[in-house]
Parts: structure tokens; C-alpha cells; sequence
């Protein structure tokens, strides 16, 4: 199997070494069912600073992310990646399940870590293919986002997580919360877990998750309902739970 590539551009590097080297993601790296590659910009530079950054023309607070190192980065990239380039932004689309699913069946990404104020326009006109966002709230770079991108697109490769079933029992997976998970003990700090849970009827448990993952989904993010495929018994259930909400209020 060909190692899905992702070709990182920022000035950080170090902040990826560690991820790449622990848990899930590491072990996959380790495996060779993930590549990581680190550009630094710096290293495109002329001068004895390595500078990537300049002041915005028209004046104005802060730098600019400076085009010349950023293209040189993106071109080498392009070299080992033939993945579109995704430069982090409040401005992009906002990640969801949808697009994770979507990247993860391509055979890799270069992502583009902004800094500073930002980027040379030119560079997200010509050289950016799409752009991304995981939040309407604001990062001192786009490394952290880089971070949660590569981590949520790594867990849908076949073989990066051992078993396929979490994977799929995950939140979004199917457009629904995920239900409530318990372990041992079966008493702590007074409360009980469900008895249905200690029954051992699967049947009987396996309901119950599929109930409580739209209890989940209404009562916590009811706008997934709103697109979630849901089948004939889950929208029976859907009725029912509705129903039984209006009767406590």
C-alpha cells in the first residue's frame, strides 16, 4: 500500500516532530502507512536572518508571510506531493467529516501553515488550491490546525487505526453523535451504569447505544439531524425520543 503523504510547509517544524513519533499517528508513520515531510521556508531565503516575513504595503499593524519563500516551499513540495495545496485560514471551508473523508481518499495533501498577519495574496490566488478552516476563532499559526487536519484525515486510512469498528463507531461517523461510553467500575462516586449495559443481551445493548446516540445528537448538535441519513427504525426512535423530551418539559 502507497503511504499517504502529507507535506507540511512552516516555519515550526519542531512541533510536528513529536506527533509523528506518538500514538496513533506515530505508529502509522512508523509503519509506513504515513509519510511526513517538513518544509521549512526559511531554508528558501537570501538573507542572513532567513527572513519570511516584511511589513504590508499601505502600512497597517503587524507582518506579512513573504511570497518569495513560500513559493520555492510550495514548488519543492510539489515535487514529492502531487496532493493539492491547503493553506490554513479563518477564510476556508470549515472542516467537517464530509471533507476529512473527502482528503483522506486522496493519496496526500501539502498543507500551508500561515503566520503573522498572514500571507501574500498572490501566493493564496496562484499557488493554493483550497483553503480550510477548524474553527471560527483565531491561532497564532497554522500549525495547531495543521495538527487536528492530519490527525482526523490519518484515522480514516485503512490500517492506521487496528480496528476498523472504533473507527466507524466514531462521532460524525455516520452523521450522529457518538452514544455514552462506560467502563469498570459499575458503581462510582454514587451513580450506577446503565443496567442494560451489564445485561449482556447484545441485541437489547445494541439498541440502546443507537437510542442514545440520538438522544446525543438532539439534545447536544440537533442541527446534524438535519442532513444525517437516518434509517426507518432510527427516525421511529427519533419520534419516540422527541416525544418523551416535550413529556419532562
Amino acid at each position: 500500500m502507497t503511504p499517504y503523504q502529507f507535506s507540511v510547509i512552516t516555519i515550526m517544524p519542531e512541533l510536528f516532530e513529536p506527533f509523528a513519533r506518538t500514538g496513533v499517528f506515530g505508529r502509522a508513520v512508523a509503519a509506513g502507512l504515513l509519510e511526513l515531510d517538513l518544509i521549512n521556508p526559511r531554508g528558501f531565503t537570501n538573507d542572513v536572518h532567513r527572513t519570511v516575513d516584511d511589513e504590508p504595503f499601505g502600512g497597517g499593524a503587524g507582518m506579512v508571510f513573504k511570497p518569495q519563500p513560500l513559493y520555492h516551499a510550495i514548488k519543492t513540495a510539489g515535487k514529492r506531493n502531487a496532493g493539492p495545496v491547503i493553506y490554513l485560514s479563518p477564510a476556508g471551508r470549515k472542516l467537517d467529516h464530509e471533507q476529512v473523508m473527502r482528503f483522506s481518499s486522496l493519496d496526500g495533501v501539502t498543507l500551508l501553515c500561515g503566520r503573522y498577519e498572514g500571507v501574500d495574496q498572490r501566493i493564496i490566488d496562484h499557488f493554493v488550491d483550497e483553503e480550510i478552516s477548524i474553527g471560527d476563532y483565531v491561532l497564532s499559526g497554522g500549525e495547531p490546525a495543521a495538527l487536528v487536519f492530519m490527525d482526523a484525515v490519518a484515522r480514516q486510512r485503512e490500517g492506521v487505526v487496528k480496528e476498523k469498528a472504533s473507527v466507524e463507531h466514531d462521532s460524525f461517523y455516520d452523521g450522529l453523535l457518538d452514544h455514552p461510553h462506560y467502563t469498570r467500575p459499575a458503581r462510582f462516586d454514587g451513580e450506577s451504569v446503565p443496567d442494560v449495559l451489564l445485561s449482556g443481551n447484545h441485541k437489547r445493548i445494541h439498541e440502546w447505544r443507537q437510542k442514545m446516540k440520538l438522544v446525543q445528537t438532539l439534545t447536544r448538535r440537533p442541527d446534524l439531524l438535519e442532513t444525517a441519513d437516518l434509517t426507518p427504525e432510527q427516525k421511529t426512535w427519533l419520534i419516540e425520543i422527541r416525544n418523551g423530551l416535550k413529556q419532562l418539559l
